[in-house]
């Protein structure tokens, strides 16, 4: 990481923590609400969505295509178009734009041109790219399966069966079933090859597209049909973001005191759900009521083995919290992570021993032990999971410093105000 990268002192508990955390929506939920509710027969509203840089990518790349994404207070008013070029869509680093909108595009007239940061460059898209082609889009990407590529439309796609690996992103499969309504054939996907990590995102999809009328056969193993059809979204209620609320939670757990986080829904399908079990196993105590979710901090911090597989995105910070254990804790299951928005294994890793701890890297994950950590720079990678994780160490060490806070916008503007009101 560059040294003239900005420094941000995380803030070090002095007392238990005693806090209320409001939390915006769900990136997740308000993208796949925005690409749903583009292809809907009505104009429908996204309500409560997240505001951040993802999602305003997302909100910018469907504008681009003809469809109308308009602020209505609070909330998006989206009218859905025939989606057209020529038209470019900047992605960002943003994972979901980069693979939910190529098959919007492929429904287009015209041609659409995707580019974004010099690490969306690196990251996978060749399958969906692959897949795309099976149905019958014409994609060109000089053969890298990756960023920049450019879809030319003829106004719909054929859609029909396809097969792929989807063993590096769930979002491949969510991709397809998002716009397979839109199909002439609708679409059928199989996936073949190593398991499909962060299962609940692509529960996640379906539960959404069945909730705007979409039929979807999930009935056999590793296959998804989705039937030709209306989507009839009308209005899409986003929950609160239950991934961001890993540090938060992590912060009672390691400083000892109280977090509830206002909203927590009964039945979700966001892998920040799996929060609840996974801090109860590294020794916080965690109820629910009218009130949401709270976690109390018991003064024991203990290590976890725990296969992460299906929620992925929640390893940054129960890494954290294991180097603050008084056990060791082996977390896998993770290889994707390799290729998110940085090495999460590798840059996890180095930043935890940077400050003087034990871990280790494993094929599909990492191992902590418990050792004291001191001082020093705690580099984000332009990673907003890996700048909150900096921020949990910080709050147990002080002289933590976390270079780029402001890649937290990511998915969480505003965190740095957010983390001073719990750490006062």
């Amino acid at each position: 990481m560059p040294e003239s990268a900005q420094h941000w002192p995380a803030p070090t508990a002095r007392t238990p923590v005693d806090a209320t955390v409001e939390l915006p929506g769900s990136k997740s939920m308000t993208n796949r609400a925005l690409v749903l509710a583009a292809s809907a027969s009505a104009p429908a509203t996204v309500r409560r969505p997240l505001r951040s840089r993802d999602t305003g990518l997302m909100a910018a790349g469907l504008r681009s295509l003809g469809i109308g994404v308009e602020d209505s207070g609070a909330d998006w008013r989206v009218v859905p178009a025939r989606p057209r070029g020529p038209a470019r869509v900047d992605v960002g680093n943003a994972g979901t734009v980069m693979r939910f909108l190529p098959p919007l595009a492929a429904l287009a007239e015209g041609e659409v041109a995707f580019d974004g940061d010099s690490r969306a460059r690196e990251r996978p898209v060749g399958p969906l790219l692959e897949a795309l082609r099976a149905l019958g889009a014409d994609v060109e990407d000089a053969g890298r399966g990756a960023l920049p590529l450019r879809i030319r439309g003829s106004g719909g796609l054929r859609g029909g069966t396809v097969r792929l690996d989807a063993s590096s992103s769930s979002q491949f499969v969510s991709a397809l079933l998002l716009s397979g309504a839109r199909f002439e054939r609708g679409v059928e996907v199989r996936h073949e090859g190593p398991p499909v990590p962060s299962r609940p995102h692509l529960d996640m999809t379906v539960e959404m597209l069945r909730a705007a009328g979409v039929s979807v056969d999930t009935s056999e193993p590793d296959v998804w049909r989705v039937a030709p059809g209306p989507i009839e979204t009308g209005g899409i209620a986003v929950e609160p973001d239950l991934s961001n609320a890993a540090p938060f939670l992590a912060a009672a757990l390691v400083a000892g005191g109280r977090v509830t986080v206002p909203g927590w829904p009964e039945h979700t399908t966001q892998p920040g759900d799996a929060l609840r079990d996974l801090f109860s196993r590294m020794g916080g105590e965690v109820s629910a009521g009218s009130a949401g979710l709270t976690l109390r901090g018991t003064g024991e911090v203990r290590g976890i083995t725990a296969d992460l597989r299906e929620v992925g995105e929640l390893t940054p910070t129960i890494a954290a919290v294991a180097a603050l254990a008084s056990t060791p804790s082996r977390l896998t299951g993770v290889a994707h992570l390799r290729r998110h928005e940085t090495d999460r294994i590798a840059a996890l890793v180095r930043e935890i021993n940077a400050l003087g701890g034990d871990a280790e890297e494993l094929s599909d994950g990492l191992a902590v032990r418990p050792r004291p950590l001191h001082a020093g720079v705690f580099h984000s990678y332009d990673d907003h999971r890996m700048a909150t994780s900096g921020a949990v160490l910080g709050l147990a060490v002080e002289g933590v410093e976390v270079d780029d806070i402001a890649t937290t916008a990511k998915t969480l503007p505003g965190f740095p105000e957010l983390w001073a009101e719990v750490a006062k």
